[in-house]
């Protein structure tokens, strides 16, 4: 596709830019969102940068760069655009050190991190016509949530560039999974590059042949098969996410995760066996108030064991209980204390964690309360590699960086397994549930043992 721009007036001399054809809709058709991914060699920067230059010289807009994080102006597109501006001979753009604006059309380029953005430095935006966000996959829900209604003007734009990382990528999860009627979607490769050079190509085919998994993650945009960095399988969580339990005959265990700073949420997880059946979240509780809370619960459920987190206010709240008369079924837990099997995690957190992968992964169905928030953090949690082979996972605060919260949810889960309690419950299952072998011909209602 050609589009020819003449800026009014400019001293420059006409441009003739020729764009391939997938990336037609940035010049030609409205959509709020314009979600564009793909892997290597897609051409999506190039196609993004010289339509945002084109359009800037037909009529003033403002236009905002956005990443996750942006340390320095180098981190952005910054330099992408004045390569674009020098290849094209534009001399209607003037380049500062923190901004690119057209001088002839009064348009304005700007750039900017998202992460630790305030609220007040982030309304600065509502004046965008177009946002492009670059590095799509690294954006968390929450920046998302902020930006998407600062960008407001009427008839903005957002346009979205990204490889794909993970299967739950956020903004893949929020905007392209199920596009709207406002969202156009495309997936853009290097053989639909007719510019991609020779040698990209050469190296695609190549790993095509050795590397099969890796060419569908580098070269197809396919997200990341899960291997050794996750623990846990993002198809075990969706399995146990299916309805099949109504209740369970097993000891109750309750795992309470405490927030560790103010941003972070404090967690009950109610389990009875194989059934996981709540999540009772808390934000902005006190030591005194969760343990008042933790009390009524073991008066009100009796559980055989409450584990909770020791760490930050955990200690207050378990020296309370304790001081109430709930030694016996309230335990402490250090996450990173010892574990009981020394040889194969470095931690408490690590081996409680693996106990939810391994219930996840056996025969006899398990389940869990649908929450995408609980998928977010079983299967984000990533491995670490040390040495003697154990295995430990990267901590909160790691993990929150990336994801842009703590996994409190999974952390309380993680807990309910932090000892062995005697089970000798049964899980009561209907639907996709296992039936026993009486069951097959047995009517309850009827006590019959007809087929």
């Amino acid at each position: 596709m050609n589009a020819q721009t003449n800026a009014v007036n400019a001293p420059a001399v006409p441009v003739r830019v020729t764009i391939p054809e997938p990336f037609k809709p940035l010049l030609l058709e409205n959509w709020r969102y314009k979600f564009y991914h793909g892997g290597r060699g897609g051409g999506k920067s190039y196609a993004f940068a010289d339509s945002i230059l084109m359009k800037a010289r037909q009529r003033k807009l403002f236009v905002a760069c956005l990443r996750e994080i942006q340390d320095s102006i180098k981190d952005s597109v910054y330099k992408l655009l004045c390569d674009r501006i020098s290849h094209y001979q534009l001399n209607d753009y003037r380049v500062y050190e923190d901004r690119i604006d057209n001088l002839v059309t009064g348009s304005r380029i700007i750039f900017k991190g998202l992460r630790d953005q305030d609220p007040q430095k982030i309304k600065s935006l509502e004046g965008v016509d177009i946002a492009w966000i670059e590095e799509a996959q690294t954006i968390t829900q929450k920046s998302w949530e902020i930006l998407d209604p600062t960008i407001r003007k009427d008839g903005s734009e957002i346009w979205i560039s990204m490889n794909r990382m993970e299967v739950n990528d956020p903004l893949w999860k929020i905007l392209a999974a199920n596009p709207d009627e406002r969202t156009l979607v495309r997936k853009v490769n290097y053989y639909d590059n007719p510019f991609c050079p020779a040698e990209l190509k050469i190296q695609a085919e190549k790993s095509k042949r050795v590397d099969y998994e890796g060419y569908c993650h580098i070269w197809l945009g396919e997200p990341l098969a899960q291997g050794d960095y996750k623990l846990i399988n993002a198809d075990t969580v969706r399995e146990a996410f299916v309805p099949k339990m109504d209740g369970s005959t097993s000891p109750l265990v309750i795992g309470l995760d405490i927030a560790r700073a103010g941003s972070d949420r404090s967690v009950f997880c109610f389990r009875r066996g194989r059934w996981c059946y709540r999540l009772h979240v808390l934000r902005g509780f006190d030591t005194v108030e969760l343990a008042d809370l933790a009390t009524r619960f073991i008066k009100d459920y009796q559980p055989a064991r409450l584990f909770l987190d020791l760490g930050n206010s955990g200690a207050g709240v378990y020296d309370i209980l304790n001081h109430r008369g709930f030694s016996e079924v309230v335990k402490g837990v250090n996450f990173g204390g010892k574990p009981i099997a020394r040889d194969r995690y470095k931690n408490k957190r690590a081996e409680m964690w693996d106990a939810v992968n391994q219930w996840l992964r056996q025969d006899l169905p398990v389940q869990l309360p649908e929450d995408e928030e609980l998928f977010d953090e079983l299967c984000g949690i990533e491995r670490v590699k040390v040495a003697q082979d154990q295995l430990q996972l990267e901590d909160k605060e790691e993990f929150k960086k990336r994801v842009g919260r703590s996994p409190d949810k999974a952390d309380a889960l993680a807990l309910t397994f932090a000892e062995p309690v005697y089970d000798t419950g049964k899980p009561k299952l209907y639907g996709n549930g296992y039936v026993t072998f009486d069951d097959l011909f047995n009517d309850a209602g009827k006590g019959t043992m007809e087929w």
